[in-house]
């Protein structure tokens, strides 16, 4: 029987959610699996894989061939590199404990570059957010300036409309002032006889 180590999808629509199984070659792809080994969601950035470690090991040395997808994930977790190193041991290249080392060195290497590349995108990010806040606070400005101008505009309006009215008013108040006084000597011409 051939085995092949495949993704099973899940998930619902538009969010996709894959079980990494060991299935025969002519199985369905969402059909019977014999084993599941793992997890991998892509919906996450980066994605998420959960990976039972030595049963993917065991079943890449007893020969399941994997699909382009599952081959890039195990690759990426290092069970391609550990079989590699395991290679050497029985070859006699070095010891298991010298295997178990350069093993250590990948996987502290790999995070690092994963850290790296978090931090970057975690700065990138704040970049981004300062950016944005920096262009709202001059727009923001702007906008006080053009409502400051505004509200000057009507304060100057309004002035202008209180100077005319009080200018109106002294108009009055004077005119007023002189018709009686004009009224008042005819008022006491009369009195005088």
């Amino acid at each position: 029987m051939a085995t092949k180590i495949r993704l099973q999808r899940g998930g619902r629509k538009s969010y996709a959610f894959y079980r990494i199984v060991i299935a025969d070659a002519r199985a369905p792809r969402d059909g019977r699996f014999t084993e599941k080994i793992g997890t991998y969601n892509p919906n996450t950035n980066p994605a998420t894989v959960e990976l039972n470690f030595e049963r993917a090991l065991y079943w890449v040395e007893c020969g399941a061939q994997p699909t382009d997808t599952v081959r890039n994930i195990l690759s990426r977790e290092g069970v391609y590199m550990m079989k590699h190193l395991k290679g050497g041991v029985k070859k006699g290249a070095f010891d298991e404990a010298t295997a178990q080392k350069k093993f250590e060195a990948w996987k502290a290497d790999k995070q690092n570059g994963l850290n790296k590349i978090a931090e970057a995108e975690a700065k990138a990010k704040k970049d981004a957010a300062a950016a944005q806040l920096k262009a709202e606070k001059a727009q923001n400005e702007e906008q006080a300036k053009k409502v400051a101008e505004k509200k000057a505009a009507e304060a100057a309006a309004k002035a202008e409309e209180e100077a005319a009215k009080a200018a109106e008013a002294a108009a009055a108040e004077a005119s007023a002032e002189e018709a009686p006084a004009a009224e008042a000597p005819a008022a006491e011409a009369p009195a005088a006889e």
